[in-house]
């Protein structure tokens, strides 16, 4: 099992920056990816941006030029650069990472609100 803790929520002011972090309990490389999340009220969860161990990224249409994640194996942690936020852009995010040969999820955590005004 793998333990994850987001932080670096807050907010904001549209136009502005945050950068997200994810604390992992063991090394990332023994992960077939690591991913952001995120979560708006009333909404389904839905993928932000991930990277696989390899370092392919991927990002959603909505945050595509804005977002930047980025992974520190040496530290075990995996990080979203958000600039240019939108109020839309207002959620939970979460991290989690997928594992094995049937590419698990791990448990998901409490996540990091972000808040983005107008």
């Amino acid at each position: 099992q793998v333990q994850l803790v987001e932080s670096g929520g807050g907010l904001v002011q549209a136009g502005g920056s945050l950068r997200l972090s994810c604390a992992a309990s063991r090394s990332i490389f023994s992960f077939n990816s690591m991913g952001w999340y995120r979560q708006a009220p009333g909404q389904q969860r839905e993928l932000v941006a991930s990277i696989t161990s390899g370092g392919s990224t991927n990002y959603a249409d909505a945050v595509k030029g804005r977002f930047t994640i980025s992974r520190d194996n040496a530290k075990n942690t995996v990080s979203l650069q958000m600039n240019s936020l939108k109020p839309e852009d207002t959620a939970v995010y979460y991290c989690n990472a997928r594992y094995g040969l049937g590419n698990r999820y791990g448990d998901w955590g409490q996540g990091t609100q972000v808040t983005v005004s107008s």
